[in-house]
């Protein structure tokens, strides 16, 4: 992925022939266009990237991943592991405080970490080896464990699905299955739940009580300083409007640009176009498998055969130095990433294999999400392969907000779904631990598709059980060949998301999420 990251920055970042206008705006004033509408402030229930990039903004973390991907302590100042590997000790750094004032206790760490867990894979791991979670001192706090588990600092620095933010005790004793909220966080920025329109705006104000560490900022770790007074998140679900208002300097960054938009941008002086983080994305399409026809393991097989990413990327990204030709359920440049078991795409062997499965001829409803250019693009793409395959299509246009509910259907026909196709970070699909798209829990913790394989869930805990690298290489493989078997998404291959922004902006990390910290507006 880093290979793309470079070619794009080559082939991206130049300044272009063409002046264009762009208005000053407000320098204390960052607006933003995101890929969607905040609709949960619950980082820890909600499984969309919107509630993960708010949860960044307003709460803070014990460990972070820096650019290269390594966990450094972050609200963290000094942690110790016994020789045995199973005592943790672990010491919060000074003038933590909540955004109402309230200093931040390792109860509260305890409480947030305990919420966390419910739903989160990694800590579902940790507290099922803990014998013991609990406070040593106001600033302290003890894990105690029955085994080791030689994953804690990647799962309390684990960056994407659900990281473990530390919110107050108080509003982490929200039952898990009750959203928050109250969005009282310790991190840079706070929302004021009056300044949130959904369908419209969030605004986050600067918190003037954050102490950000004293590193310089390096992914997600670091130094955590506001550069501006105010970030507006912007609803904009119209590209053109959405490019005009960046033209014209009403917002200051427009996320998840479309392609077709690129040459635009190039030529306007005012402008620039950058990677949107250093990983990238793995688009997949997600079958229900808990209503036919993809309940049948050997439709979902068939899948395999019928998806070449080398043909269906090029209809979203023309510039081949955009996206990989990935075919692997661990994205490409993962520490696991294998192709052993992979399939050839052929066309006239997945027909054959829908046809051999014993496919009835039921109506796949494709969910077509018409304000997400992604989603849109490679769900058109991928219905018209399901006709070419030979099954029935209904493709059902709607809202990315609408998918997002209607996903949570089990029921089968028209008023369900059978696939959809969204855009996960590549974070999320580096290895076992942290790969939610490939969790076969069944309706108990898997994401909406519900695969239901409970070999797949005993090799994923096979792998958190490993006690070194090598054993979980062993067991990262043996859950992949497992996957290809019971197919729990497929996947589409890899890409760049690409972000277009004021050329007055100084200050944009290069971080595996984007984030919103660091960043200054030139006056002029």
């Amino acid at each position: 992925m880093r290979r793309i990251i470079a070619l794009l920055a080559a082939a991206l970042l130049l300044p272009a022939p063409e002046a264009g206008a762009q208005g000053r705006g407000d320098p204390n004033v960052l607006r933003v266009k995101l890929f969607g509408d905040l609709r949960s402030i619950d980082p820890f229930i909600s499984p969309e990237y919107m509630a993960r990039n708010h949860g960044y903004m307003v709460y803070d973390t014990l460990f972070a991943l820096d650019s290269r991907l390594r966990p450094q302590p972050q609200m963290v100042a000094l942690w110790t592991n016994s020789a045995d590997g199973l005592t943790w000790d672990f010491t919060l750094r000074e003038r933590l405080r909540f955004h109402d004032g309230a200093p931040v206790t390792a109860e509260d760490v305890v409480a947030s970490l305990r919420r966390w867990a419910m739903r989160d894979g990694l800590g579902q791991q940790l507290m099922s080896l803990a014998t013991a979670i609990e406070p040593t001192a106001p600033d302290a706090f003890r894990i105690t464990l029955r085994s080791p588990f030689g994953l804690m600092l990647e799962a309390l620095a684990k960056p994407s699905g659900q990281p473990a933010f530390i919110m107050p005790a108080r509003v982490a004793a929200t039952p898990a299955a009750t959203p928050i909220t109250d969005p009282t966080g310790s991190g840079p920025f706070t929302l004021r739940r009056e300044d949130w329109r959904a369908g419209d705006r969030v605004t986050y104000r600067r918190n003037p009580a954050y102490v950000p560490r004293a590193d310089a900022p390096d992914g997600l770790a670091g130094g955590k300083r506001a550069g501006v007074e105010r970030v507006e998140w912007v609803y904009l679900p119209d590209a053109q409007t959405a490019l005009n208002a960046l033209a014209a300097g009403e917002i200051d960054i427009f996320e998840e640009l479309p392609p077709d938009l690129f040459p635009v941008v190039r030529r306007n002086r005012s402008l620039r176009l950058g990677p949107q983080d250093n990983v990238g994305v793995q688009p997949i399409f997600r079958m229900n498998q808990a209503v036919p026809p993809f309940d049948n393991p050997r439709l979902r097989q068939a899948m395999l055969r019928l998806v070449d990413p080398a043909k269906i990327l090029p209809a979203y990204l023309g510039d081949p130095a955009l996206w990989r030709d990935c075919r692997s359920f661990y994205v490409c440049g993962s520490p696991y990433h294998t192709q052993e078991g992979w399939v050839t795409p052929d066309l006239a062997e997945a027909r054959r294999l829908v046809a051999a499965s014993g496919y009835d001829g039921t109506p796949v409803v494709v969910l077509d999400a018409q304000d997400s250019t992604i989603s849109h693009t490679l769900a058109l793409v991928s219905a018209d392969l399901l006709k070419q395959a030979g099954l029935t299509v209904d493709v059902q246009a709607m809202d990315w907000a609408t998918l997002v509910q209607r996903r949570l259907s089990r029921n089968p026909g028209s008023q369900g779904w059978n696939l959809f196709v969204s855009a996960p970070s590549g974070l999320d699909a580096m290895d076992p631990a942290g790969h939610n798209a490939m969790r076969s829990a069944c309706e108990r913790t898997a994401l909406p598709g519900w695969p239901c394989d409970q070999a797949m869930e005993r090799l994923r805990d096979a792998f958190l059980a490993a006690p070194e690298a090598g054993t979980r290489r062993e067991a990262a493989a043996a859950y992949h060949a497992r996957a290809l078997e019971s197919v729990p998404y497929v996947p589409l291959g890899q890409f760049s998301l690409v972000r277009g922004y004021s050329a007055r902006l100084s200050g944009i990390l290069d971080a595996p999420v984007p984030v919103y910290w660091n960043i200054a507006k030139l006056n002029e």
